[in-house]
C-alpha cells in the first residue's frame, strides 16, 4: 500500500490531500477571496496560504486517521507549477519541510497533470481526450508515448480568466467563485449578444472577446437592451462553443471514444451539457467530476504523486523548487504505457 500526502497552492486555493492506493482519505482546502470587482494578487494570496497551510496539513492527517506520518506516509507531493510564484513558494516550502521532518521522498508535480490523473481516478476514464479548462490554463490534451500531448490551447488568456474578469465588470461576488456566479446568472439569460468567435486551427483566443464585451457592456446595460444575465449567457455560449469545436477535432484525430473535462471551469454544468451533446453525436462518452475534484485540491497532487512514486520518480531536495511556467507536455509520464 502506498500513501501520499499532496499539497496544492498554485492559485487562490491552498489544499492538502491524502490518497492511499486510489482512495481519497482526506482533502481539506481553503480559498482566498478578493473583494467584488477585484482579482486575487500573488502577495495577498501567499499570505493566506501561509496562514492556512499548516493547519490544513494537521486537518488532513486527522481526517485520514493518520497518527504517525513517519510510518504511514510514503512520500510528499507538491505543486511545482505552473501557477503564481508567491503562492507556489508556500506549498514548496511546506513540502520540503515535511519531507525533511518525516524523512520522506519528495515529488514535484505538474499542476495540469494532477488534474488529469485525478479525473482519470475519479471517473474511471481509460484513455480520454482531455479538455483542461481553468483560470490559468486552457488546453486540449491527448496521451501518446508517455506524454500528455497538447493538441490545442489558448493563444492568450485562459477561458476561466476571461469569465472571471467579466464577473469583475458586473461586480459579481468572488465567493464561491466568479465563474460559478456567472454560470448561475447565465441560466436566466434569454438574449444572445453576438461576440467574436476566435478559433484558429486547434487553438483559441479569448482576449478579443473579453475586450469587446468589457467595452460594450456598460452601454448595453444602461440602455436596457441587454441584462447582465443576457451578457453572461452570451459570453458562456460563445467561449464554450469554441472549446467544444477544438475538442471535437481532437477526438476525430485521436479516434478516441472518451472525453474528460478537468479544471475549475469543468464544474460548469452548461459546458458539460454542450460537451455531452457533441460526444453523443460521435458515439463517445463524457467523463466529468464535481467541484470536490474539478477545483484545485491537494488530493489531485497526491494522486499524481502516487503514480510518480510507483514509477520510481522522485527528486533530490535541491531540485524541488517551483516555477510559474511548466507545460503539460514537459512531463515524462513514466507510469503509463
Amino acid at each position: 500500500m502506498v500513501c501520499i500526502l499532496g499539497i496544492e497552492g498554485s492559485a487562490n486555493k491552498i489544499g492538502v490531500g491524502i490518497i492511499r492506493d486510489g482512495e481519497v482519505l482526506s482533502n481539506p482546502r481553503s480559498t482566498f477571496h478578493a473583494a467584488p470587482g477585484e482579482g486575487f494578487r500573488p502577495a495577498e494570496t501567499a499570505i493566506h496560504h501561509r496562514q492556512n497551510c499548516v493547519s490544513l496539513v494537521l486537518k488532513a492527517l486527522q481526517e485520514a486517521g493518520i497518527r504517525d506520518p513517519r510510518q504511514e506516509i510514503d512520500a510528499i507531493a507538491y505543486t511545482k507549477g505552473p501557477g503564481m510564484g508567491a503562492p507556489l513558494q508556500v506549498g514548496a516550502v511546506v513540502a520540503r519541510t515535511l519531507s525533511q521532518l518525516w524523512e520522506k521522498p519528495i515529488l514535484p508535480v505538474n499542476h495540469c497533470v494532477g488534474h488529469i490523473e485525478m479525473g482519470r481516478l475519479i471517473t474511471g476514464a481509460q484513455n480520454p481526450v482531455i479538455l483542461y479548462v481553468s483560470g490559468g490554463n486552457t488546453q486540449v490534451i491527448s496521451y501518446s508515448n508517455q506524454c500528455y500531448c497538447i493538441f490545442g490551447e489558448t493563444l492568450d488568456i485562459a477561458v476561466g480568466n476571461c469569465l472571471d474578469r467579466f464577473a469583475r465588470v458586473l461586480k459579481l461576488s468572488n465567493a464561491p467563485s466568479p465563474g460559478y456566479n456567472i454560470e448561475q446568472l447565465a441560466k436566466e439569460g434569454k438574449k444572445l449578444f453576438p461576440l467574436p468567435y476566435s478559433v484558429k486551427g486547434m487553438d483559441v483566443a479569448f482576449s478579443g472577446i473579453l475586450t469587446t464585451i468589457e467595452e460594450k457592456a456598460p452601454k448595453l446595460l444602461k440602455s436596457g437592451e441587454y441584462t447582465p444575465a443576457d451578457l453572461c449567457f452570451s459570453l458562456q455560449e460563445t467561449v464554450f462553443a469554441m472549446l467544444i469545436e477544438i475538442t471535437e477535432r481532437a477526438i476525430a484525430h485521436s479516434d478516441s471514444n472518451e472525453v474528460l473535462i478537468v479544471g475549475g471551469v469543468g464544474c460548469n454544468l452548461r459546458l458539460q451539457e454542450m460537451m455531452k451533446i457533441m460526444a453523443a453525436e460521435r458515439n463517445a462518452h463524457l467523463f466529468a467530476t464535481d467541484d470536490r475534484f474539478c477545483i484545485d485540491n491537494g488530493a489531485m497532487i497526491a494522486q499524481a504523486g502516487w503514480e510518480m512514486y510507483r514509477a520510481g520518480m522522485k527528486a533530490p531536495l535541491e531540485h524541488c523548487t517551483f516555477t510559474q511556467r511548466y507545460r503539460t507536455d514537459q512531463v515524462k509520464v513514466l507510469w503509463r504505457k
